[in-house]
């Protein structure tokens, strides 16, 4: 039976704004996926949660869950998506990133806004590396803004994810315990010396951001390996750094999603960057385009007979919501379109 899951990061408002925004959402697509479908699972996760709801559902997508009071344990496999091998050790995940300086505390700035260029980060790694080097720390490059580090003995710090802590005091979101100090030394030695150079002063002369930290997550062991039985992964855009994509870009290849006898996943990502930003007229643009591009076509699909189910996994910043929808309860003609439990 072909079925096909389909992940919404942030197609789950705020509850302060929901009222305001159901009324400009114009989906029916959606509302009739979402108004005949069954409701399997729904969480609600702590307001200081070191990973978001979406991240936690893909990471036990790919049997690496980990523990619940850090970030998913997703560096091992996400450098393997670089060709890096890691040869056992403790693997952290880095990001460069911009930290804006607020009346009294720092903010983490969303990555998709940095633009870092390839030659740039390069500039910056070759900073970067001889300081590790001296605290004894291999560092990797994936690429322009994901690297790796090793640090063996660093097994108990606890680390959060860069779009958990991002728009948030980064006080609250640092990474805590063992190697807790160390990291702070190392992150003060990058950060003094990214701050006099060169390549900074001039991206700021043409106003692109600083790049004036690192942030860490993901700490995974070496031997950590993702589940393959979870089926082929696709993704609608660039901004989760956990899906590990095949990249689709156009709904007319929606009915080769679901060739495989094992479900596969779409992730449909495009509402995280305005999401994060807070930019909800973008937000509702971006919704717009994914009822065009792909809701219509995977309706079709699905009454069809080109998929029998389709799993739908909406998540907020603290929630969760997995629906089911099956072919034969689109004939459920007493159930109207709704996005009612989206929005309850």
């Amino acid at each position: 039976m072909p079925r096909l899951d389909l992940l919404l990061p942030f197609a789950l408002p705020p509850a302060e704004l929901a009222a305001d925004l159901r009324r400009q959402i114009d989906t029916p697509a959606l509302a009739m996926l979402a108004g005949r479908a069954a409701t399997r699972d729904a969480e609600t996760f702590d307001e200081f949660a070191r990973a978001l709801p979406h991240e936690r559902w893909l990471a036990r997508r790919f049997g690496l869950a980990g523990e619940t009071d850090t970030s998913p344990p997703m560096a091992t496999a996400l450098m393997r998506k670089y060709g890096l091998d890691a040869d056992g050790g403790l693997w952290f995940v880095l990001h460069p990133v911009h930290l804006h300086v607020a009346r009294d505390h720092l903010v983490l700035t969303d990555l998709q806004g940095l633009e870092l260029a390839e030659h740039e980060a390069h500039v910056l790694f070759d900073v970067a590396l001889p300081l590790f080097e001296e605290y004894g720390r291999t560092l990797l490059y994936g690429d322009a803004g994901t690297w790796f580090m090793r640090a063996d003995d660093w097994n108990g710090l606890s680390t959060a994810t860069p779009d958990a802590a991002t728009g948030h005091n980064v006080d609250l979101w640092m990474p805590r315990g063992t190697g807790e100090r160390d990291w702070r030394k190392l992150q003060n030695e990058v950060q003094m010396h990214w701050f006099m150079h060169p390549l900074n002063a001039e991206r700021e002369a043409r106003g692109a951001l600083p790049v004036n930290s690192l942030w860490l997550w993901g700490a995974a062991p070496g031997e950590h390996t993702a589940a393959s039985e979870t089926g082929p992964v696709f993704t609608a855009g660039a901004a989760s750094r956990l899906a590990l994509p095949v990249s689709v870009t156009a709904a007319r290849d929606a009915g080769e999603l679901t060739a495989s006898d094992v479900p596969a996943l779409l992730n449909l990502d495009t509402l995280i960057a305005p999401a994060l930003a807070a930019d909800w007229g973008r937000w509702l643009e971006e919704l717009h385009a994914l009822e065009r591009d792909w809701f219509v076509p995977l309706l079709e699909q699905l009454r069809g007979g080109a998929c029998d189910a389709i799993g739908l996994t909406f998540s907020g910043d603290r929630r969760l919501l997995q629906l089911d929808v099956t072919r034969a309860a689109l004939r459920k003609f007493w159930r109207r379109p709704s996005l009612d439990s989206l929005f309850s």
